[in-house]
């Protein structure tokens, strides 16, 4: 029992820490005013991660396009981690480090969004898709851990959870991009 307790308050811990930092809310609430204009402007929102972090991507598609507090219209999102036939045909044609740039090269158009999600901000294929959008002229908001990585070079908008421990880190992005899809839908919709 003392091992849970001990997980739950270090989650609490790093929740707190967020709560805390006014930057880190400022930028959050930057990144939801990105993406609003961008949808006002007729503009798409791209989302893509590895592992946990996909399945984050897909659950932020699945909150805008379809519905997250309320009903409303749809809104402008795709995850770049669910066709697997497009996924698997560049890793086999190409290399694996390309998934998501040859995405963003064919469906990316300028002043899109790119929402790319990372716990190390390290992941080859995550920094190949920012280098791409930055070559189309799509805004890129990183979501990392504490350091940011060698994505944190290639983002406009860069938000860090205060941890180094992955679950710690894949807690607080759960509750980020929840933040962000209940900043999008209010802000859109002035429900």
């Amino acid at each position: 029992m003392e091992e849970i307790r001990k997980q739950i308050k270090e989650s609490i811990r790093t929740k707190q820490e967020m709560l805390g930092d006014d930057n880190l809310i400022i930028t959050i609430m930057k990144a939801a005013e990105v993406i609003i204009n961008a949808i006002k402007n007729g503009k798409k929102l791209m989302i893509a991660g590895n592992g946990g972090s996909a399945a984050d991507a897909q659950h932020i598609a699945g909150e805008l396009v379809n519905r997250f507090m309320f009903d409303r219209p749809g809104i402008p999102a795709v995850a770049l981690t669910t066709d697997t036939s497009v996924i698997t045909s560049i890793a086999n044609d190409y290399n694996y480090e390309l998934i998501f740039a040859r995405q963003v090269e064919t469906i990316g158009t300028e002043d899109d969004v790119i929402f790319l999600i990372s716990t190390s901000g390290g992941s080859a294929n995550i920094i190949k898709a920012a280098n791409a959008a930055r070559k189309k002229k799509i805004t890129v908001i990183g979501l990392t851990g504490k350091s940011g990585g060698k994505l944190k070079d290639f983002c406009d908008l860069l938000i860090t959870v205060p941890s180094d421990e992955t679950p710690r880190i894949q807690e607080c992005h759960l509750l980020i991009n929840h933040l962000i899809c209940y900043l999008i839908e209010k802000e859109l919709f002035k429900h």
